[in-house]
């Protein structure tokens, strides 16, 4: 599973669009804006009229909390006073803890006064989806975590049919709200594949109206084939934004913008441009044991790059993927000339092509032998799935064709062999 954070926006428009299918009494107004450095507020207005004529709440939409700790949280507020805090905010520098990022969002809503605040979350481990409740909602929700309710439901439960009632603390007069509303939310939960999801914190007001006030959410990127009505609708298409103070390198942004073309799946993070150890890994899964075994055999710091190809990227996207990691294992060849190592490696695929994939791969590594000769790059195979025997062969001979060393390894060969050798060859 790929969790990915989303919007606070966007997490609260897909609860008011799911959340009345399982919990019909959800009345919650929906009255939601951005404002950006490019907002035009005359528009803004004409679209969100409620905006002139109720109380206002704005907070920063970016993907980091303690909004409130750090002064970046506005109450009670007009438009006038909105305005002013956006221009106050807004296009400039601020610190988070140990980040510095810039503030480039704030959602704005109606302002709901309320005495009370709860905390309800819904995480999910290996055989348990779990519900976390507490009445002590808020900013010190963590200083009272004894106070937390949790609950284990078995994966595949029917929770309509689930004694929830039972296993949270005596709920009063609210019991008739929330256990429809927690029931209601997690049929959410488990339907649009979230990964995690906090509401810290709802209120309920006179009418028990639930409103949630601040709102965490997180996606399994892996199941947006299965969404295309909900995280794909034009009016909220849900989209997965940088983390806050993170800065892409032209690289990664070229490799997300080829991501964006494809239903494959193209990641890049890079960690050290003057590593000497780089991945091309294909499978999520993949890439993260590749990526620990490296950093268990005490080579962390060695590394370059994280990331993965999957999801049966077509010759093209996997050649433009490859270049770009080419291009910057090469850039800086070592300056003592001990050799880079490249590990191409995955698991044995199911559906992906190997000799596809692997026909964009040698397609890169052809343009490329001049700067990986230069570069002392040493190369490292292993991989299995359809086609492989036909793949493989196409990289043992391309090794050949440039005079570049490439040691290649199929599906009898353990999954991570390849790390030990490409590290015992740098060495």
């Amino acid at each position: 599973m790929a969790q990915k954070s989303i919007y606070e926006y966007a997490a609260k428009k897909l609860l008011m669009s799911e959340l009345p299918k399982y919990f019909p009494d959800y009345n919650y107004h929906g009255k939601l804006a951005v404002v950006t450095p490019e907002t035009e507020w005359n528009k803004l207005v004409a679209d969100n009229p409620w905006l002139t004529t109720e109380k206002l709440a704005a907070k920063p939409d970016q993907l980091f909390g303690k909004r409130g700790k750090a002064g970046l949280l506005l109450l009670d507020a007009d438009l006038d006073g909105l305005k002013a805090f956006a221009n106050e905010k807004l296009g400039k520098e601020q610190t988070i803890g140990t980040t510095t990022g810039v503030l480039e969002r704030i959602l704005v809503e109606p302002f709901v006064p309320h005495s009370k605040e709860y905390y309800v979350a819904f995480t999910s481990d290996r055989g348990n989806d779990i519900i976390h409740f507490s009445f002590e909602g808020g900013i010190f929700v963590e200083e009272n975590w004894d106070k937390v309710t949790h609950v284990s439901v078995p994966l595949g439960t029917d929770i309509t049919n689930f004694d929830l009632k039972s296993k949270l603390p005596d709920l009063g007069d609210l019991s008739d709200v929330l256990i429809p509303f927690i029931k209601g939310l997690f049929q959410v939960y488990v339907d649009q594949d979230f990964a995690f999801l906090e509401i810290n914190p709802f209120a309920i007001t006179d009418d028990k109206t639930i409103v949630p006030l601040d709102l965490k959410a997180r996606l399994d990127d892996t199941a947006s084939f299965k969404h295309p009505d909900t995280w794909g609708n034009p009016d909220n298409p849900i989209e997965f934004p940088r983390a806050f103070g993170q800065v892409l390198s032209k690289e990664e942004e070229f490799v997300r913008s080829i991501d964006e073309q494809t239903g494959a799946s193209l990641k890049l993070t890079i960690l050290n441009r003057d590593a000497p150890v780089w991945t091309m890994v294909a499978g999520g899964g993949a890439s993260v044991i590749y990526t620990d075994t490296i950093a268990d055999m005490g080579a962390a710091k060695e590394l370059g790059n994280y990331g993965e190809y999957s999801g049966n990227p077509n010759r093209e996207h996997t050649e433009l993927y490859a270049q770009t990691i080419i291009d910057l294992i090469t850039e800086k060849p070592d300056p003592e000339g001990k050799p880079k190592i490249l590990i191409i490696g995955g698991g044995i695929a199911n559906f992906t092509d190997v000799k596809a994939t692997f026909t964009g791969i040698v397609s890169a590594l052809r343009k490329s032998a001049d700067k990986l000769k230069k570069a002392n790059v040493k190369i490292f195979v292993r991989r299995g799935g359809p086609n492989e025997k036909e793949g493989l062969k196409l990289m043992r001979s391309v090794g050949e064709e440039i005079g570049v060393p490439i040691e290649v390894y199929d599906r009898y060969t353990h999954m991570t062999r390849v790390v030990p050798m490409g590290l015992k060859a740098r060495d």
